[in-house]
Order: C-alpha cells, then sequence, then structure tokens
C-alpha cells in the first residue's frame, strides 16, 4: 500500500481482462518464467471471501498480476494499477527482513503497459508502494524474501511527492493499528488500496499523475466482515499551498503537488471515486453514518482516530 518506509499509455483493446500476456515488448522467458509459480491474493484468506476489485464499467483493459501473497490490477492505458489486494497475517509476519530496493519492470507485461524509472529520474517524485512493502512479508523466511521482492516491481508503485509529513505518517500506520483490532481473531488482514485515476490527473512524462489514493482494510469481527476505508490527499490545498502550486507550475516539472492528507472515508465513496465494484464491503462499513456532509469525510491526525462502530 502505498508509502510505509516504502517511497523511493497504449490504448485499450475493448474491456478485456486477462493474466499477464503482452502483444509487444515480451520478456526473455527466463525471467518471465522467475514469476510462474506466484499466486497471488487469496480471496478466501479471512474466510468470507473478499474478491479482487474489478472496474465496474466495461470497455477498460485490465490485466491481473499475482505475485507472493498479493495482486495487482493492471490498467495498461494508464500504466497504473486500477486496484491491489494483499493478504496480511499479523500472527507470521517476519521481522528485519532486508530492504529488497532493486525496482525492475514485471516481465510479465510490455515495459510501455508500466511507469518506470523514467517518470521518477531526477525529479521531486517517489516511488510510492501501494501494497506496503512490510504487509506480505510473512511465512517460511524464504517466502518472506521473495515478498518483499514482489513488492518492488513498477506495477505496484504510483508517483507521490517526496514530502514526509503527518498525513503520510498516518496513512503508513493504519494497517499496524488495524491489525491490533484483528488482534482477537488471529490477526489477519486483507487490505485493498491503489490510486484514484481521474482522467483530469496531470500529465507528465507519459503517465498521469493520480492526486489522490485509496485503501479499504478488512478484518473479521464477531464473525462478519468489517471494513475501514481511507483516501491520501496529494493535491494542492490553495487554502495553504497557493504560493507551492502556482510556483511549481512550470513547463518539464512534475505536477505541483501538495502536503500529504490522511480521511477515513465511507467505503461506498471509495467505489464512486475509483468505479471499482468492490462487493459486500460498503455494506459491512464500520464507520458510522455522517450526521452532516462536511462530516463525510473525517481528517486523521493519528491512525487510532479511525472511528470504528463496534
Amino acid at each position: 500500500m502505498i508509502p510505509s518506509d516504502d517511497r523511493d499509455g497504449p490504448e485499450g483493446h475493448g474491456g478485456q481482462e486477462g493474466h499477464g500476456g503482452p502483444e509487444g515488448g515480451a520478456a526473455p522467458e527466463g525471467r518471465v518464467g522467475a514469476l510462474a509459480d506466484r499466486t497471488g491474493y487469496d480471496e478466501a484468506f479471512l474466510g468470507p471471501v473478499v474478491p479482487l476489485p474489478r472496474l465496474a464499467a466495461a470497455g477498460v483493459e485490465t490485466v491481473v498480476l499475482p505475485y507472493t501473497h498479493f495482486s495487482v490490477v493492471l490498467r495498461p492505458d494508464r500504466r497504473l494499477a486500477a486496484a491491489t489486494a494483499v493478504c496480511v497475517d499479523g500472527a507470521r509476519l517476519v521481522e528485519d527482513v532486508p530492504r529488497d530496493d532493486v525496482w525492475r519492470y514485471d516481465p510479465r507485461v510490455a515495459e510501455d503497459w508500466q511507469a518506470g524509472p523514467e517518470v521518477y529520474r531526477n525529479n521531486s517524485l517517489d516511488r510510492g508502494h501501494l501494497v506496503r512493502r512490510l504487509d506480505p512479508v510473512w511465512g517460511a523466511v524464504a517466502v518472506a524474501h521473495r515478498a518483499d521482492a514482489d513488492t518492488f516491481h513498477y506495477t505496484n508503485a504510483a508517483p507521490q511527492a517526496d514530502v514526509f509529513n503527518q498525513g503520510k505518517q498516518v496513512w503508513q500506520g493504519l494497517e499496524n493499528h488495524l491489525l491490533d483490532h484483528a488482534a482477537r481473531h488471529d490477526r489477519k488482514l486483507t487490505v485493498l488500496t491503489g490510486p484514484v485515476l481521474h482522467d483530469a490527473d496531470p500529465p507528465y512524462r507519459g503517465v498521469q499523475v493520480p492526486l489522490r489514493f485509496w485503501k479499504v482494510a478488512v478484518f473479521v469481527h464477531e464473525g462478519r466482515l468489517a471494513a475501514t476505508a481511507y483516501v491520501l490527499d496529494q493535491s494542492p490545498d490553495l487554502t495553504r499551498d497557493a504560493d507551492r502550486a502556482l510556483a511549481g507550475a512550470v513547463p518539464g516539472a512534475p505536477p505541483p503537488l501538495g502536503a500529504f492528507r490522511t480521511y477515513q472515508v465511507p467505503v461506498a465513496d471509495v467505489a464512486v471515486l475509483t468505479g471499482l465494484d468492490l462487493g459486500s464491503l460498503p455494506g459491512a462499513d464500520l464507520m458510522p453514518a455522517a450526521r452532516s456532509p462536511e462530516a463525510r469525510w473525517r481528517r486523521l491526525e493519528a491512525p487510532d482516530e479511525t472511528v470504528m462502530d463496534i
């Protein structure tokens, strides 16, 4: 998922969805085979099924890429993921796995379907992990190391501002906070995350830079699925960042981005923002219904400010 210590297109072809298999830019067979045993995200990991998010509308091509304990739903037309899903087994996390830190293309799809190193070179953008590096790092030690390396594929990254503030720190700490709530049920958590891909996102070096990211965390509470949802906003806050926004809007430079702000939001709002089918999760939302429109999105200053109606 997005940040933790984790930073650093072609037209669609008519609503098809598959697993890998680009028509061009194929990698050597050996490199492709290195990922052939990846089983990806387990929809039944929690017991009750949590489906991999899919775009609700037809007509946009996506490709599902399985990795170790997580999967990426890639949108080739945007060269970014539409969604990711990871299984987190808090009781089996392996500590002190060193960062792989070698970013690489996924050889199963064409390189021009991925936002590669040219997007991040000599500028102020970070490669923000979508699936947080620490989340899939569990199980046998060898599996944990493989999961760590898998998170360093460009398919699991999106451009983010190179600032670290309280809003980003909150975003990074959400999984740890929610694992504590799942502890009474074996510390298992499913996390869905991705960028909000909007047609008006600013263009830069062949990609459109997303201004918002979303996250839905799911666990079992009293035998039923429970969910909370969040949005990380890096759009310029013109009430505070107007000078920075205007100064940053120069030809050839990355689009001006603002300080990170993290909000708890209704799960249903994430479905609307992203166009993703989140199945039954809006009905499992633990956020109490807002009594006023201005209270619908709740800005968080710390992970434990998450509101859960339990």
